[in-house]
């Protein structure tokens, strides 16, 4: 990735102060971001209990989100390279506002559902805008710190929501106080984007910048050129995604029935996730990086992620047991398995992979959010019927097996004479 540019001359590099401040800044118009999309399962009961929605709805709610990036995915790098990541960035988070405030303003379904929707065509190019603005202003060994705290920012806006009904309590008396608190955190995106906007303006006049990185778009001529290694990936990331994703949907309300938690004790739960995942990933990165046996690390995720649904369908053990199971899978498989597409893929179509990659991603958590929440309608799931649950729980556990098996394949192809170096340790910097 090439740090300079012609139209910048001789200028000199920005300052390191400016280049982290600039970092806070986008990061936060990702948590924004991060907060409006969770802000819908601690709410999950209130909008049965209120407005008389079914799951069906809301795994609609979330489904309807990832459905537009279906397509978004094909046409939002060429966007950002149209008009630039600073207005591509304002642009992705206005929408993302619009979303969060269409969602808030009316309790009927359709409503809300088309302000998920408009969330939605915002929402995922949002983060390639701003995965393209850090590797406009950071290089080399920065580079892979700056998308890391970019990262971890981003997802303390995912703690925030799930935890806000212990900081924000008051406001889950009534459905609409909690989205209307994510509608703040919106237009904290979109300030965040516009102060963004300003910064880079003035400092293209003083200071060299980078060129944008690569996007995410898919050349489908290149479709037929990915081995069996790549589909394997690409196989294991729809089921573990499908497996984790949805079940967060839910998860709050499913700890609320069927093990009598509060819903902030729900929510802090369902948090674990992230919170694995904001200090263990980068940890696993790392640890992989000098030992190898990439296809074996993400064996031990999927057997990890394997049992916890049905503990927690069926035993009464301490809910933090398989919640901490969970992180630790939810941390290692992404840190092993977005890095290795590009031992996979040569580099020149390293965005079509991930595009594609990320587009089949979406196919299985829109269809999975609307699985579950047709299960749990079909079980009558709720408070009076907790066991309900059990077919949806069931449905994530084989997910968790058929990734095994997707990563027991790849270990087999990646030590043979196909291997394209998975199982070898590496210098090479190749982090998403």
């Amino acid at each position: 990735m090439t740090m300079s540019n012609p139209a910048n001359g001789d200028r000199p590099m920005a300052p390191p102060a400016l280049r982290w401040l600039i970092l806070v800044v986008i990061s936060l118009a990702m948590f924004g971001n991060y907060y409006v999309y969770d802000a819908v399962s601690p709410l999950a009961d209130v909008l049965k209990a209120q407005l008389g929605f079914s799951d069906s709805n809301i795994g609609m709610l979330n489904a309807i989100y990832s459905i537009p990036n279906i397509f978004m995915v094909l046409i939002g790098g060429f966007i950002i390279d149209r008009i630039g990541t600073r207005k591509s960035t304002f642009l992705f988070a206005a929408l993302c506002m619009v979303g969060a405030v269409l969602t808030a303003v009316s309790g009927t379904f359709w409503m809300m559902a088309a302000g998920r929707l408009v969330f939605g065509l915002g929402a995922e190019s949002l983060i390639v805008a701003v995965t393209t603005a850090v590797a406009k202003w950071f290089r080399g060994k920065e580079l892979s710190l700056a998308f890391g705290l970019n990262l971890t920012l981003a997802r303390l806006g995912s703690f925030a929501a799930l935890n806000s009904p212990t900081w924000a309590k008051a406001l889950y008396d009534d459905w609409q106080g909690p989205l209307l608190l994510a509608t703040v955190f919106g237009g904290v995106s979109v300030i965040a984007a516009g102060i963004y906007w300003i910064m880079e303006s003035g400092s293209e006049r003083k200071y060299q910048l980078g060129a944008a990185g690569e996007t995410d778009k898919v050349v489908l001529s290149d479709l037929l050129k990915f081995g069996k290694s790549y589909w394997l990936v690409v196989a294991l990331c729809i089921t573990f995604y499908s497996a984790t994703f949805p079940f967060q949907t839910f998860a709050v309300k499913f700890f609320m029935h069927a093990h009598g938690t509060s819903r902030e004790l729900g929510g802090f739960l369902s948090s674990m996730l992230t919170l694995f995942a904001m200090f263990c990933t980068p940890a696993f990165g790392y640890l992989v990086d000098r030992v190898g046996h990439r296809s074996l690390f993400m064996m031990f995720g999927s057997l990890l992620l394997m049992p916890v649904y049905l503990i927690m369908a069926y035993t009464d053990i301490s809910l933090y047991v398989p919640m901490a199971l969970m992180g630790i899978s939810f941390s290692l498989i992404p840190a092993v398995m977005w890095p290795s597409v590009a031992y996979i893929v040569e580099q020149s179509k390293l965005g079509t992979a991930y595009g594609l990659m990320t587009l089949i991603q979406n196919v299985g958590l829109a269809g999975f959010n609307m699985l579950i929440g047709w299960a749990n309608d079909y079980s009558a799931a709720g408070p009076d019927n907790p066991d309900g649950y059990a077919m949806g729980m069931w449905m994530f556990s084989i997910l968790g097996f058929v990734g095994f098996l997707f990563a027991w394949w790849l270990r087999r192809v990646e030590t043979g004479p196909d291997a394209h170096g998975l199982e070898t340790i590496t210098t090479r910097d190749q982090g998403r």
